[in-house]
């Protein structure tokens, strides 16, 4: 099960597969997948700047467009990239609201602006009392090094805590989780509805995975 806080993290990372110019590249792990199953049914993922509640809340992108909620994953099925308004040329289609500046000096990139996964009906207490045998991933170390955008594949140092028959156990950490971005959309079984809005570009709620590689201490 990953913490909120940690699955506002791997949304994070997910960012990149959305890029537009990335997938004019060929550098994003969905390119030539639109329309493709690449997520569980119970997947939704927006990206929705003009929701009050997000700390990255925005009416205008980096272009000065109005920004707009997007839709990017709909019941597990990949609907669409962002674009600005210079991977639209590229891709031959239209700006999604979704240019990003690093300051008023630089050139628009693109990016996603303000994600969320639609949430699910349990709390965080209520998925931990599922579970048989599992773990509580409540931290990360070096996640964006440990991700490799174009394949996917993924290796990152983590801490948390045991679940054992449905009860919160044992601190565990100086362990690692690997698997690859792709699987991991298709392994969720469960989704929280412990919607956390946290100081970044994605919000965060618990989700339980069903099989991550975990190796260490």
């Amino acid at each position: 099960m990953l913490d909120p806080y940690v699955t506002s993290q791997f949304v994070s990372i997910l960012s990149s597969a959305f890029n537009g110019e990335n997938v004019s590249k060929g550098r994003s792990i969905f390119a030539e997948r639109l329309g493709e199953q690449v997520a569980v049914p119970s997947f939704t993922l927006v990206d929705d700047p003009t929701n009050k509640l997000a700390y990255t809340a925005t009416d205008i992108d980096g272009e000065g467009l109005a920004a707009r909620r997007n839709v990017l994953i709909e019941d597990g099925v990949l609907k669409m990239f962002v674009h600005s308004s210079y991977s639209a040329r590229r891709m031959k289609t239209a700006s999604t609201g979704n240019a990003t500046r690093g300051g008023f000096a630089g050139s628009p990139g693109v990016g996603c602006l303000a994600m969320q996964v639609t949430p699910g009906a349990k709390s965080q207490a209520e998925l931990i009392a599922d579970i048989d045998d599992g773990v509580l991933i409540q931290e990360v170390s070096g996640l964006h090094s440990g991700v490799n955008p174009i394949s996917g594949d993924f290796s990152t140092g983590a801490s948390g805590m045991t679940i054992t028959n449905g009860t919160i156990g044992a601190p565990i950490r100086e362990f690692t989780i690997g698997s690859t971005l792709q699987r991991m959309l298709l392994d969720i079984v469960a989704i929280g509805n412990d919607v956390d809005w946290l100081p970044m570009r994605a919000a965060g709620l618990s989700l339980v995975i069903s099989d991550v590689t975990i190796s260490g201490s």
